[in-house]
């Protein structure tokens, strides 16, 4: 797996948002896999949301970084890729709890729910955040296949 590379893609929703998150993590020494899209035109969040679960999933990105205008479509187009695992996260809170806890290794924000300042914050508790592991995490993680 491939440390400190994070993947990253929007739809046409998120677009403005997923380039200040992809400039903020180049700024913090992150390569960054931008899969698009860059700008407004009307796409299909399920293509960005395959391509992050991809690079995620064959190791050439560490995590990834997923928005829309909610965060939901795209988080559950990600979630029926093998081996992901994506929260949708509002605060630093959930982006924090969803890699302690349940090991994610995908986040969702929405561009129409937070500002850029709070995506920042969550996309920095995701990255900086380890699994707790445990018996019980882990067991539960499991079943998730």
């Amino acid at each position: 797996m491939t440390a400190r590379t994070v993947a990253l893609a929007s739809d046409h929703a998120g677009y403005e948002l997923k380039a200040h998150i992809a400039a903020s993590l180049t700024k913090a020494g992150y390569s960054v896999l931008d899969f698009g899209t860059n700008g407004p035109e009307s796409v299909d969040y399920p293509d960005y949301a395959a391509a992050v679960a991809a690079a995620v999933t064959d190791g050439r990105a560490e995590r990834g970084v997923l928005v829309c205008g909610s965060g939901i479509g795209i988080s559950i187009a990600a979630n029926r890729h093998a081996g992901v695992r994506a929260a949708l996260v509002h605060d630093v809170t959930t982006a924090r709890l969803c890699r302690l806890h349940n090991d994610a290794n995908v986040i969702a924000l929405g561009a129409r729910v937070i500002g850029p300042e709070v995506a920042k914050d969550c996309v920095d508790a995701f990255l900086n955040t380890a699994f707790e592991g445990g018996e019980r995490h882990s067991r539960r993680i499991a079943k998730m296949g």
